[in-house]
C-alpha cells in the first residue's frame, strides 16, 4: 500500500514557489528506543506490554525486529538481554549500520525509569492506528479514483467501512480476564432488570408469553436459528417477533423490547410493511394488495399507520447481500440506532460469503463462513440475531413429518455455531393435504369412519403451530404452542390450551 496519493492534474508550482515536502508519517522513536531499553534491563516489563504492541506496530523496522527477538526469548522462557541477543543480529545490516550489537548496550543503558512503560506501548499502538489510518485514506482516494465497473461507490464505501471498524477493533487494547466478581455484579444486575420488568424476562421479549417463559426472551450475543419447511410461516413468525419487540419498546418507552434491525432478501420492504399493516388494522393483506378493502377499512389504516410509524423497526430488503455487507450496515444502524437490540435475517441461505464457487463441498464451506459470521456479529454487538434457515426434503420423505437437526440444510455448521435451534411445524398444513380415499374393497362404513376421524383430527389441529426448541445452549428444550391466524398471517398465545387445563 502506497504511503503517498497519486493525483491527476496536480498544481504545477509557479516560478520561485519552494515546493512542499512530503509529510512524515506520525512516530516517536525516543519512545521506542525507551520501551525496548526498559524490556532489556527488566523482562517482565513484557507483561504489561506484550497485549498491547507486535512487532510491527514500530515505525523503525529495526526496533520491530528487536521487540520481536526479546519477546520470542521471553516466551521460551529465556533471558532477553544484550548478550543473548547479540548472535541473532551479528548479520542484521540494519541493526549494523546503527552500531551493531552496541546498539543493544546503548539501548539498555539509557533507561531512566521502567514504571511508565505502558503509556509507551499506548502511545506507539496510537501512533501506528494513525499510520494505519493515513494508509488507509491513501487507498480509499485511489481506489476512488479508479474506473472499476465490478467494484461500485456503494461497494467500496462498504469495504472502507469494514477495514475501519476492524481498525477501531484492532485499537482495543483493555480487554482481557474479567474477575468473576465482576461478572457477578453484572449478572445480578441483568435478574434485577429482568424482575422489574413486567415479563420477567432476562432477554429481548418475543411478544409470545410461552416462548418468553422457554427462553427467557432471546438473550444478548446469541444466534437463533429459526428453520422450517416452505409454508411453515418462517417469515410470518420472525416478523411477528421483531415487531413485537419494537412495539413493546415503544409501549415501555424503552423498559421492554428494543429496537430491530430485519435484513429481507426475499420480500421487499413493501410487501412486508402490507402484511404488518393488515395485521395491526385486522385487514387481510391479500385484500389490501388486490385493493378488496373498505371505506371502513382506510380510517383502519391511518390509525395503524400512526401506531406503526412510531415503532423503531428498520427493514433492509437488499437482496444478495454478503455476510459481509450485512455486518458493515448493521455496525452502521448500530451507531446511528443506540436502542437497536436485535437483528433478523431472512434467510440464511439467501447470504452469499467471500467466495464465488458455487459447488458442494464450497457451499458448505460458505454457510460455515456466513454461520460463524453472524455468531461473531452477535457477541460483537451484544445482542441477539434471528436467523430464517430452510430444511431439507427428507422431512417430507418422513411419515412423522416434525423436524430434527438433521435436517437442517448444511446443518453441521449450522446447529453447531447456533446457541438456539427453533422448528416452526404446523401438523395442520400437512393434514390438510392427506384427505382419505376411498380403498379398494373398502365398505363405505369403513372408509366413513376414516374420514371421520380424519376431520375430527383436522379439528384438535387447526389454526395451531409448534415452535420445537431442538437446541438451547443455556435452558432446556421443549415445544412450545402457538396459535396461527393464517388469514393475517399472525402469531399469537394460545389461549385455549390455558382454559382446557383450567377445566
Amino acid at each position: 500500500m502506497s504511503e503517498l496519493i497519486s493525483l491527476p492534474a496536480l498544481r504545477v508550482p509557479s516560478s520561485g514557489e519552494v515546493p512542499t515536502a512530503p509529510r512524515v508519517l506520525p512516530h516517536n522513536t525516543e519512545a521506542e528506543q525507551a520501551l525496548l531499553g526498559a524490556l532489556l534491563v527488566n523482562n517482565t516489563v513484557y507483561e504489561k506490554v506484550g497485549e498491547i504492541l507486535d512487532p510491527d506496530h514500530f515505525y523503525d523496522p529495526v526496533h520491530g525486529r528487536i521487540y520481536g527477538a526479546i519477546a520470542t526469548l521471553i516466551n521460551r522462557g529465556q533471558i532477553a538481554d544484550p548478550k543473548t541477543l547479540r548472535g541473532l543480529f551479528d548479520n542484521d545490516p540494519a541493526l549494523t549500520a546503527l552500531g551493531g550489537a552496541n546498539y543493544l548496550v546503548d539501548l539498555a543503558a539509557s533507561v531512566v525509569t521502567i514504571f511508565n512503560v505502558a503509556d509507551y506501548a499506548h502511545l506507539l499502538h496510537d501512533l501506528f492506528l494513525c499510520r494505519q489510518l493515513i494508509t488507509l485514506g491513501t487507498d480509499v482516494v485511489n481506489d476512488a479514483f479508479q474506473q472499476d465497473l465490478e467494484r461500485t461507490a456503494v461497494n467500496q464505501i462498504e469495504n472502507t467501512e469494514a477495514k475501519l471498524f476492524e481498525l477501531a477493533r484492532s485499537g482495543q487494547t483493555d480487554r482481557g480476564f474479567v474477575k468473576l466478581e465482576k461478572a457477578l455484579a453484572v449478572s445480578i444486575k441483568m435478574a434485577e432488570e429482568a424482575h422489574k420488568r413486567d415479563s420477567h424476562i432476562t432477554g429481548v421479549t418475543t411478544g409470545l408469553r410461552d416462548m418468553d417463559l422457554k427462553m427467557g426472551g432471546l438473550q444478548r450475543s446469541d444466534l437463533v436459528i429459526l428453520a422450517g419447511r416452505p409454508s411453515m410461516g418462517k417469515s410470518a413468525l420472525a416478523t411477528n417477533i421483531g415487531f413485537n419487540a419494537a412495539h413493546a419498546y415503544f409501549k415501555t418507552e424503552g423498559r421492554e423490547g428494543s429496537g430491530v434491525a430485519l435484513f429481507s432478501l426475499e420480500m421487499s420492504a413493501e410487501q412486508l410493511a402490507t402484511r404488518l399493516l393488515g395485521d395491526f388494522s385486522s385487514v387481510p393483506s391479500d385484500k389490501i394488495r388486490r385493493g378488496e378493502i373498505k371505506t371502513e377499512d382506510f380510517t383502519k389504516f391511518v390509525e395503524a399507520s400512526q401506531t406503526l410509524s412510531r415503532v423503531p423497526l428498520y427493514i433492509d430488503d437488499t437482496a444478495a447481500l454478503s455476510v459481509s455487507a450485512l455486518r458493515t450496515r448493521a455496525r452502521r444502524l448500530k451507531r446511528m440506532v443506540p436502542h437497536l437490540g436485535m437483528i433478523i435475517i431472512d434467510y440464511l441461505q439467501l447470504l452469499h460469503g467471500s467466495s464465488n464457487s458455487r459447488n458442494a463441498d464450497s457451499r458448505v464451506q460458505e454457510v460455515s463462513e456466513i454461520t460463524r459470521g453472524l455468531k461473531a456479529l452477535a457477541k460483537e454487538l451484544d445482542i441477539p440475531i434471528l436467523a430464517l434457515s430452510q430444511l431439507s426434503r427428507a422431512v417430507e420423505a418422513r411419515e412423522d413429518k416434525k423436524p430434527q437437526l438433521s435436517d437442517l440444510r448444511e446443518s453441521g455448521s449450522i446447529e453447531q455455531d447456533a446457541d438456539v435451534v427453533m422448528f416452526i411445524y404446523r401438523e395442520e398444513y400437512y393434514h390438510a393435504r392427506s384427505e382419505p380415499t376411498r380403498r379398494a374393497e373398502e365398505d363405505e362404513g369403513k372408509y366413513n369412519d376414516r374420514h371421520s376421524r380424519w376431520m375430527q383430527r383436522g379439528e384438535e389441529v387447526r389454526n395451531i403451530a409448534e415452535v420445537i426448541v431442538a437446541k438451547q445452549r443455556h435452558g432446556p428444550i421443549g415445544t412450545v404452542a402457538l396459535h396461527f391466524d393464517g388469514q393475517f398471517t399472525r402469531f399469537s398465545d394460545l389461549e385455549r390450551r390455558f382454559e382446557v387445563e383450567a377445566s
